[in-house]
């Protein structure tokens, strides 16, 4: 007689099931998206109730015995939202090129009274996008926000002055153009407690991102602005010389950018006076330049709140709330609370699943397994450096300690963190040592949320680990302990559990809450 099945399989079945029917759907919807804005330059109707009829008599013969009384009813129920979706008003980000963008998303969480797409196109296509009427405007990125300029009719002072557009919007037969890169730089200052106004600030960068900061920095009232690059008058080989009292410096500039992290441009030691410093740079979260300043007790921001900030002010214009749009970025005035939460709880949402949720600790202490419950709980690729570092060099890292002793470890170890760590969106789990070469730590800080795992030193193993049985688990701790507090986000202590699986649930517990 067979087994009857398990009433939690079953419904571990049902989750992947309906995990899949997600990835499908979100897939068809945006299938969907495109079609309509294929229409609308085309001039055709997006219902079309023959294809429709004939899909469903398709669908419906297809349809196994179980699922056929209620394939037509599941089926219509998707055609009309599918056409609902198509018929919103269609936005989009322009560039030339946008293989990765998180517009669309952003744009999403803000508002889902218009549809957002990718609209990448030629230099020599951007006339004709702009006369199509496909789309009802757009945010514009590099390399085109000073033609999206020069192509508008009526454009906002920011937009006049920066020379720079980077929304617009195609009303009563114009096109209309708004600057709100400006306002996202307030925006990420503000949030962080720097002060411009009154102080020498140093502008790395002179492009197209720079050029909505220097709008912004002058209205905000700063002394001074030093403008650098390389071929400016002042450059990076007299920088110290010509801006060393510089207060703030703002990088406008891709440097340290994803995936040439290592990257840096200033000594930052030689700016005696210097009190902040900011990225116009999201990804990683945690620059070079800025983790360089943070260990100099400086106030820093990133560029994540200005990307989230700037398409809110451009999320509001789309949807035609002209009067909210127009009380961002006033100087002197405070951003509106409700405007504030909504900018916040993006930021919060794209930080968490941007960055690597990166666990280190003592070995033995149970990381490894912890995050591959992690990464099956959250759908998130599991890394195990450990593992990751025998794929790349074809030996464990007990063997290379055996064969070549600690010193060569971890120079190879430190290699495969600087190529796994900036990463986003992982689970990672760290080797017990990480800590050891100080190197590391912008590695694992980058892009990561941090956990550090405490367990008693009387849980753990030393099984399979060399160094700890050469050394000794608690000669290790006290040499790791202080740097294991100081390179994390949040300190977790578990005590011993009669189950593993008790651990793993309330850590998994205890680390998705901390990321709400």
């Amino acid at each position: 007689m067979s087994e009857r099945p398990d009433l939690n399989e079953l419904r571990g079945k049902l989750d992947e099931i309906d995990n899949g029917i997600l990835d499908l759907f979100e897939e068809r919807i945006a299938i969907c998206r495109q079609i309509g804005n294929i229409k609308r330059e085309n001039g055709t109707d997006v219902y079309v109730p023959a294809r429709e009829e004939e899909k469903l008599k398709q669908v419906t013969e297809l349809a196994g015995f179980e699922s056929r009384p209620y394939v037509e009813t599941l089926f219509k129920t998707l055609m009309d939202l599918s056409k609902q979706h198509q018929r919103l008003p269609a936005f989009g980000v322009l560039g030339r090129t946008l293989a990765h963008t998180y517009s669309p998303e952003i744009h999403s969480l803000f508002n889902s009274s218009y549809s957002y797409s990718v609209i990448e196109r030629e230099p020599e296509e951007l006339e004709t996008l702009f006369k199509s009427g496909v789309f009802k405007g757009f945010n514009v990125t590099i390399p085109y926000k000073k033609d999206a300029c020069a192509l508008c009719d009526e454009v906002d002072d920011a937009s006049r002055t920066t020379g720079s557009v980077n929304t617009v919007v195609f009303e009563d037969g114009k096109a209309k153009g708004w600057n709100t890169d400006y306002f996202g730089f307030i925006y990420m200052l503000q949030r962080k407690g720097i002060e411009v106004g009154g102080k020498r600030v140093l502008v790395l960068g002179t492009g197209g991102a720079a050029s909505a900061v220097f709008y912004a920095l002058k209205t905000l009232g700063a002394a001074s602005v030093y403008k650098c690059d390389l071929e400016a008058e002042i450059n990076y080989s007299n920088v110290y010389d010509k801006a060393g009292d510089a207060q703030v410096i703002v990088n406008c500039t891709p440097v340290g950018m994803f995936p040439k992290v290592d990257n840096s441009l200033l000594d930052l030691t030689k700016f005696a006076s210097l009190e902040a410093c900011a990225d116009v740079v999201y990804n990683p979260s945690r620059t070079k330049f800025l983790q360089e300043a943070e260990e100099l007790g400086l106030k820093t921001c990133g560029g994540l709140a200005m990307l989230v900030a700037q398409a809110y002010k451009s999320s509001c214009i789309f949807a035609g709330n002209l009067d909210e749009a127009s009380l961002l970025g006033v100087p002197g005035k405070d951003i509106p609370a409700e405007a504030e939460a909504k900018i916040e709880k993006v930021i919060k949402i794209l930080e968490n699943r941007m960055r690597n949720i990166t666990i280190i600790g003592m070995p033995g202490s149970g990381k490894s397994l912890l995050a591959r419950n992690i990464a099956t709980v959250t759908g998130r690729t599991l890394v195990d450096l450990d593992i990751a570092f025998a794929e790349k060099f074809g030996r464990t890292p007990a063997e290379v300690i055996s064969e070549s002793g600690e010193d060569a470890f971890r120079e190879m170890e430190c290699e495969v963190a600087a190529e796994n760590l900036p990463k986003s969106g992982l689970v990672i789990s760290c080797g017990g040592g990480i800590v050891t070469r100080d190197v590391n730590k912008f590695y694992v800080r980058c892009n990561s949320n941090v956990f550090y795992l405490e367990r008693p030193l009387s849980a753990l193993t030393d099984k399979n680990r060399p160094i700890s049985q050469l050394h000794g688990v608690e000669k290790l701790y006290s040499q790791r302990k202080d740097k294991y507090e100081n390179w994390c986000d949040y300190r977790m202590f578990f005590d011993r559990y009669e189950q593993k699986q008790d651990f793993y649930d309330a850590a998994i517990a205890d680390i998705l809450g901390k990321l709400e």
